[in-house]
């Protein structure tokens, strides 16, 4: 029995079969742990979402912010851009089945590892701690398998607030969590997020720092494994693993075992999308 963590897959599901055949993936007694990005950019959305789900308790996922981009499109909220290759989901005959499934996803997980191992798509905060990190991901859960979780995805999009405040309530608390947690990738000396640098953290100005570079208040023993950021030089840095290895792009797709750090990585089979992202 093994647990494979795995990076942004974004549609690339041709990908994501050779990458479990390299791993042999055994779907009887091996489980899959997404960081999220299941979903966009990539040819087969559907796919994808239908092969994960498919795999029912061997396989979950934390959202990411395509994976929220189509949740807002289905509900009628949002901007389809025209990189989009979701529009295939929204259509297909089982888009309630596969899209009230993902609505009920978590934006962070605790893994299966020896060492307390936070799943989160691009990251938390440095004054949250991991029991805060699953309990606010528990918050805006709520609010996503609520009946009335569309008039939710109304009020998602925005970058304020962009400083968190444990007094923050309704809207803008849950808002700026899952900005956090799935578009974060620099903070400010201020402690404000940065919504605009994506590219290499040592190209930043010098009020900016990655989030995983800002030290932790919590001194919590554990590390985190997140995706999001494809241009990060390395795969391992001061909280742990970034599993982003670009595959979307050309890049890579790539595989964590928990159980013994072992990495598994796949070119990308799919023509890479001609876009910096």
């Amino acid at each position: 029995m093994a647990n494979y963590v795995i990076g942004d897959v974004q549609g690339c599901f041709d990908s994501l079969q050779a990458l479990l055949n390299a791993c042999s993936f055994n779907p009887i007694h091996d489980t899959l742990w997404f960081a999220g990005d299941l979903v966009n950019r990539g040819p087969k959305s559907l796919a994808t979402l239908r092969f994960v789900k498919g795999l029912g308790a061997h396989a979950h996922t934390v959202l990411g912010n395509h994976d929220l981009h189509l949740l807002a499109l289905w509900a009628g909220h949002g901007r389809q851009h025209s990189s989009d290759t979701i529009a295939e989901v929204v259509d297909a005959p089982d888009a309630g089945e596969l899209l009230n499934w993902l609505r009920q996803q978590p934006l962070a997980l605790e893994l299966p590892a020896a060492t307390p191992t936070l799943l989160v798509h691009a990251g938390i905060l440095p004054q949250w701690s991991f029991e805060q990190a699953l309990a606010l991901s528990a918050e805006v859960q709520q609010a996503l398998s609520a009946n009335d979780w569309a008039d939710f995805m109304a009020v998602l999009y925005g970058n304020k607030p962009k400083r968190w405040d444990d007094a923050l309530s309704g809207h803008d608390r849950l808002r700026l969590v899952v900005n956090v947690c799935t578009r974060m990738r620099m903070l400010d000396d201020d402690g404000s997020v940065d919504f605009k640098f994506k590219q290499e953290p040592a190209d930043a100005p010098p009020n900016l720092k990655a989030w995983f570079e800002v030290p932790r208040q919590f001194n919590r023993q554990g590390q985190v494994v997140f995706g999001h950021w494809s241009t990060l030089p390395g795969i391992q840095n001061a909280v742990g693993y970034c599993l982003d290895t670009g595959c979307v792009w050309g890049g890579k797709l790539t595989a964590l075992r928990l159980e013994d750090h072992a990495l598994f990585q796949v070119d990308a089979v799919e023509p890479a999308v001609p876009t910096i992202p």
